[in-house]
């Protein structure tokens, strides 16, 4: 999953990015609310890890911003203002959870796997898309009960278009979702297309490559293929 660490205190903010690439999600950071706004506008995130007191303002000026734009995504609230107002404020703008500083960095991964099972409607470990077998703590997927060898990249996508299932994901979102800050103007699509190219013959070999469909010019759609 793609995280967007909103924190002005260096140290946590990078304990708390040490920690979600342990558990092998991508992490973006931003400083300031400026530096935020700024990749709000120009990449999509999961979920974002919220801090309230920032040096250009307050972090919850932002949740309008993410709950128009990103709806889909997770706010996870983190602050040192333990006020009942505060917290009251925070997930009537839309926040998911509110975490009072300080914090062990086990709690927080806690809270973040209850709101994203909640937000993607994920009640359980595993769930079940025709012949398809998500293990979400496991990070690896079954077709017809046996494992699909995948690497950490087909997995990524082919969670990202089953978290997106029955939708257009178009190539920019998914390149975005993938290597985010890493982009620049010189990024080159051939990286994604190869792992797509790969996945597909993943799922040609177990005989279901027709549930991910290619709408050229568009996206990509990840659907139960109807007989």
């Amino acid at each position: 999953m793609k995280f967007l660490i909103v924190e002005d205190e260096p140290n946590l903010q990078k304990l708390i990015s040490y920690f979600l690439k342990k558990e092998e999600h991508i992490t973006e950071e931003a400083l300031n609310l400026a530096d935020a706004r700024y990749k709000l506008m120009n990449f999509s995130y999961d979920c974002i890890i919220l801090d309230l007191n920032l040096p250009d303002g307050n972090g919850l000026t932002l949740l309008p911003l993410i709950k128009e734009d990103h709806p889909k995504t997770a706010v996870i609230i983190v602050s040192a203002k333990d006020s009942l107002d505060d917290r009251i404020k925070g997930l009537d703008l839309g926040a998911d959870d509110y975490l009072i500083k300080p914090f062990h960095v086990s709690e927080l991964n806690a809270r973040i796997k209850a709101v994203i099972r909640r937000k993607f409607d994920i009640m359980d470990d595993t769930a079940i898309f025709g012949e398809f077998t998500f293990y979400f703590d496991g990070k690896k997927v079954d077709v017809k009960e046996k494992d699909l060898e995948l690497t950490k990249k087909e997995y990524e996508i082919l969670l990202y278009l089953y978290r997106n299932k029955n939708r257009v994901v178009t190539k920019d979102s998914l390149a975005e979702h993938l290597w985010g800050d890493y982009m620049d103007d010189n990024f080159s699509y051939d990286f994604l297309y190869a792992h797509l190219k790969n996945l597909r013959k993943k799922l040609a070999k177990e005989g279901v490559d027709n549930y991910l469909q290619t709408l050229y010019g568009v996206g990509y759609k990840f659907i139960i293929p109807t007989l």
